[in-house]
């Protein structure tokens, strides 16, 4: 296993955990402690870890919500294929639901200018559908919550409860097949259960970083969802759970890059 390899599955352990320890860590790998310490120093550099006497913890900032800039560029390639996947599930017509996810806000990005009504809580994906001239945009009122970009609170959930979707297209924080769904805010979790209830069609789109992720506030179980569109990264044992739960799984694939031709013949020294 690459170095990279094994911290980003050494963070997934402490953000499903909430601690690990170096000895465990070194057995599990089998690896030396010392090769861990380095990883978890790594990882420390990063923001997301705190060192502790023998171990490692979440830190308070990764506990709590990132803030929205910064989401947009996390895994940002895998969430562009995930939604360039999502929006061929968009219709003529459809009445949509997006949250204020980074990753609805690509999807907002992919959609075309056509018959469409979207629904959001999302002030990014406003701001990127306002001038569209055929798409019909209804912002959801609330308490502006600056992290997020985003209205949330009891207003938001009675106007919410207005209305009705064809599809809504949301991320979370956290997806575990234990737990369920789960974000890192109350008030954002309560949003996204109602929006939840207003859907027909309830696709989660979720790169490979929210896999095993157990977020501070729960959402739903997996049954609450009905497709689950992630990347070819994601944890394959937790993908064959989830379709046997009955939710279709779709995973997208890396592009890999174009070969680069062979070397032209060198005449000048022939």
């Amino acid at each position: 296993m690459l170095a990279l390899q094994r911290q980003r599955e050494i963070l997934r352990l402490i953000e499903q955990e909430g601690a690990v320890r170096v000895a465990n860590l070194a057995r599990r790998f089998k690896v030396t402690e010392e090769t861990i310490r380095r990883d978890l120093t790594t990882l420390e550099n990063t923001g997301r870890v705190t060192r502790s006497h023998g171990g490692a913890v979440l830190s308070l900032s990764s506990r709590l919500e990132v803030p929205h800039q910064q989401r947009e560029v996390l895994n940002k390639a895998e969430k562009i294929r995930i939604a360039n996947e999502a929006v061929q599930r968009v219709s003529r017509g459809d009445a949509l639901l997006l949250d204020a996810s980074s990753s609805a806000l690509f999807l907002a990005q992919q959609l075309p200018d056509m018959p469409l009504t979207v629904l959001t809580n999302s002030v990014a994906v406003v701001n990127t559908l306002a001038d569209y001239k055929r798409i019909k945009l209804i912002g959801v009122g609330g308490t502006f919550a600056p992290m997020t970009m985003s209205f949330v609170g009891p207003s938001a959930l009675n106007s919410l409860k207005e209305y009705h979707v064809d599809k809504l297209f949301f991320s979370c924080r956290g997806l575990d097949v234990g737990r369920g769904l789960s974000d890192s805010s109350e008030a954002t979790a309560q949003v996204k259960q109602q929006m939840l209830q207003i859907a027909d069609q309830r696709i989660l789109l979720a790169d490979h970083s929210k896999f095993g992720v157990r977020a501070l506030a729960v959402i739903a179980d997996l049954s609450a969802i009905t497709e689950l569109i992630t990347d070819d990264r994601a944890d394959a044992q937790q993908c064959e759970i989830i379709q046997k739960l009955g939710v279709p799984v779709t995973q997208t694939q890396t592009v890999a890059p174009d070969p680069l031709p062979d070397a032209a013949p060198d005449y000048a020294n022939t």
